[in-house]
């Protein structure tokens, strides 16, 4: 018998294959109609977190403020174990550097890197549209 407290539980589901998953955040932006009113949805451990009126944008504008809420959930959970889970293919590759950002997406990358904590990459990956959880929750907020 041992004197040792147990492990504190995980944030997430616990290990496959012998090592912890990232904790996936899913996100998504849309406005309407295009350019109009953005929202945005965030999807973390089966919760939606959700913001409406935005102000009026492009759903380009609208995808950017998701990826940078995901990423201030991110940095709020403490977790350095995560990745950033969105469909638009734009936004992804401009976010990770791949596609060169232009005009307001400049911007909008310097506010997404200025929250990554030091030390830490930035860790965004493209996902197909019908496996966006964040994606459907916006669609349910438009289904009638």
């Amino acid at each position: 018998m041992t004197d040792r407290a147990p492990p504190p539980a995980p944030d997430r589901p616990g290990p496959r294959h012998g090592a912890s998953a990232p904790l996936k955040i899913y996100f998504d932006g849309g406005c309407r109609p295009n350019p109009g009113v953005m929202e945005v949805a965030v999807v973390v451990g089966g919760e939606v977190h959700l913001l409406r009126d935005l102000g009026q944008g492009s759903s380009a504008d609208a995808e950017w403020l998701a990826l940078i809420h995901a990423m201030r959930i991110a940095v709020a959970r403490g977790t350095s174990d995560y990745v950033l889970l969105g469909d638009a293919k734009g936004v992804v590759a401009q976010a990770i550097g791949t596609a060169k950002c232009r005009g307001v997406a400049i911007a909008h990358r310097e506010r997404l890197m200025a929250l990554v904590p030091p030390g830490q990459g930035l860790r965004v990956r493209y996902i197909k549209r019908t496996q966006n959880l964040a994606g459907i929750a916006l669609a349910r907020l438009h289904d009638r």
